[in-house]
């Protein structure tokens, strides 16, 4: 379980100095929750990200463990180190909208005809309860030809779970390379 240190002081100085220690600052929030200004470990946050096998996952801060997802994070433009972590707690049984990421399997027949596999959403918003959740969206374009596309409409949804996008939105796409 990742463990992290609640920070006490929040300003630009005390940042900078966690931040050449190894440190990652985060927030963690929720509803009805305080806020909570906290510092993970930078190595130990990313070995836990990418032992994970759920979007929800657990973290010990002051004594008390928390269940959270990633709400967003801000990454170095130079550099691409991670500066800052947003963790939003996922309260079961608390109707809500979390962003899940999709993945693409397979190889489009339209890359025979010179076309171009355009990811166009990353991640969708779904609302559902942290139980209900789904860890990941996974299409097969093995099908698209040029100028074929996977819409909203067109993935299965687990049952209690919403896509709050609209229906007619582009996921995934080929389109002819010029």
């Amino acid at each position: 379980m990742l463990e992290g240190i609640v920070r006490d002081s929040i300003g630009k100085k005390a940042t900078k100095a966690l931040r050449r220690d190894g440190y990652l600052i985060a927030n963690i929030y929720g509803k009805g929750a305080e806020n909570i200004n906290v510092a993970f470990k930078d190595n130990e946050f990313i070995k836990a990200m990418r032992a994970k096998e759920t979007l929800i996952f657990d973290v010990k801060v002051d004594g008390k463990d928390l269940p959270v997802i990633i709400q967003e994070y801000q990454r170095d433009p130079v550099t691409n180190q991670l500066l800052h972590v947003d963790l939003r707690i996922a309260t079961p049984g608390l109707l809500s909208k979390y962003l899940v990421p999709v993945y693409t399997t397979g190889t489009p027949v339209g890359f025979k005809n010179k076309g171009v596999l355009i990811v166009s959403k990353k991640r969708l918003l779904v609302k559902a309860k942290a139980e209900d959740l789904p860890n990941s969206f996974t299409l097969d374009v093995s099908d698209l030809d040029t100028g074929n596309s996977i819409l909203i409409r067109d993935i299965e949804v687990p049952e209690n779970v919403t896509l709050m996008d609209a229906d007619r939105v582009s996921v995934v796409g080929v389109i002819k390379a010029k």
